[in-house]
């Protein structure tokens, strides 16, 4: 009787993936990088693009202050040979993709590639399932750094069961790769991703135009709306496994200043993964000192890995807190108001935790020492805007 309760528990550890085989030591940090998908999405990628953006990312103090993917988000591959290996699209990477990663990794650069978990690639393009050995070997051999892994055409199948296959295909293939699973948030693979893959999207696609039109916002799902749905699922991130709540809409379809500036904040408090889909050869000087701010970045990138999370909520206006290290805390007023806000800080009634002692206050946007919080003050939020500090002892 006891040996047979051992198979069965050693059973149920293998197919719960218990047993796991997931590259450690990989994405630490949240990932910092650029997806092709929001300014080129499928007629606009090809070989060309991507080694002008790995061009720009270095050129433009991208690479120096910490972006390192140069991520192709579909529309690289074009079918499937006798042996089931993936044919590369001739027409838009002529000198295949092996000499792209090679191009990339010359920069000091880091290379990222597309597939997805059903028949089809949400583009049409052929997807991976019936063929994870071969492609796990294909991106293993040509040097590959990070999968972006997709969930269209997947009728029938099971998430954990999808990913976790791909998960072990790309281990034993030997090639440390960051594994990025885009199920959309659907199975809820914050509570079972940790050990298959180091990052997760957490919501559908973000919608680049939401404009607030005195009403709603946008039709589909705007950003402001994804960080409604990162509240409560802190506890799950941290080095290795992260919370996606999608790419970074700064710089494209004319997001104003404002929320740009709020949009790469909450991304920050939030240790979500930076990944820029903007045109890096032809951005606003407001654009690239948001997205290159080392200030917030250095939010994000904090090595102790915890995400933010909501202290305060006054319906259109919020506070939310992340943990640092060293005892240092980032707190971000969030003004999601079409109006402005001014703001009384008393220190002593704002519910921060761990919050001991006097720390001295920096506002991060405005690169000063503002004051501390030992007395009170008076902030200006703008409307759809943020003020964002770094406490200190």
């Amino acid at each position: 009787m006891k040996t047979n309760f051992f198979f069965l528990l050693v059973a149920f550890f293998l197919s719960h993936g218990i047993s796991a085989q997931k590259f450690d030591n990989l994405a630490l940090t949240p990932p910092m990088g650029w997806n092709s998908w929001n300014s080129f999405q499928c007629d606009g990628v090809n070989e060309t693009v991507i080694k002008e953006m790995a061009d720009a990312m270095v050129e433009t103090g991208f690479k120096d202050v910490g972006y390192e993917y140069i991520v192709i988000d579909d529309c690289w591959q074009i079918g499937r040979d006798e042996n089931g290996y993936i044919i590369v699209d001739k027409e838009k990477f002529p000198s295949g993709i092996k000499s792209l990663v090679d191009y990339v990794h010359s920069k000091g650069l880091k290379f990222g590639i597309y597939s997805d978990a059903g028949t089809k690639t949400c583009a049409g393009r052929p997807g991976s399932k019936g063929f994870e050995r071969q492609d796990a070997e294909t991106y293993a051999k040509w040097d590959v750094d990070y999968l972006k892994y997709d969930w269209c055409f997947t009728e029938g199948q099971d998430a954990i069961a999808s990913y976790t296959l791909m998960r072990d295909e790309l281990f034993k293939a030997g090639r440390p790769i960051v594994f990025s699973l885009c199920e959309w948030g659907e199975n809820k693979p914050w509570e079972w991703a940790k050990d298959v893959g180091h990052l997760w999207r957490t919501t559908l696609d973000i919608d680049m135009g939401a404009r607030y039109d005195g009403n709603i916002w946008g039709n589909l799902i705007g950003w402001s709306d994804l960080v409604d749905m990162q509240v409560g699922l802190e506890k799950y991130a941290g080095p290795g496994h992260w919370n996606d709540p999608d790419m970074l809409a700064v710089g494209n379809n004319n997001m104003p200043e404002n929320e740009a500036r709020a949009h790469f904040s909450m991304w920050c408090m939030l240790a979500a993964p930076l990944m820029a889909g903007n045109d890096l050869r032809d951005m606003t000087q407001v654009d690239h000192s948001i997205l290159t701010n080392k200030e917030l970045i250095a939010i994000n990138q904090d090595v102790l890995g915890k995400q933010g999370f909501k202290i305060e909520d006054y319906g259109n206006f919020e506070i939310w807190q992340k943990p640092l290290t060293n005892g240092d805390i980032a707190i971000c007023f969030f003004n999601r108001e079409i109006t402005d806000k001014n703001y009384e800080i008393d220190w002593s009634k704002i519910r921060v935790k761990d919050f001991e002692g006097d720390y001295k206050i920096k506002d991060l946007w405005q690169n000063t020492i503002v004051g501390a919080t030992d007395t009170k003050m008076s902030i200006d939020v703008p409307s759809r805007d943020v003020v964002v500090f770094r406490l200190s002892k």
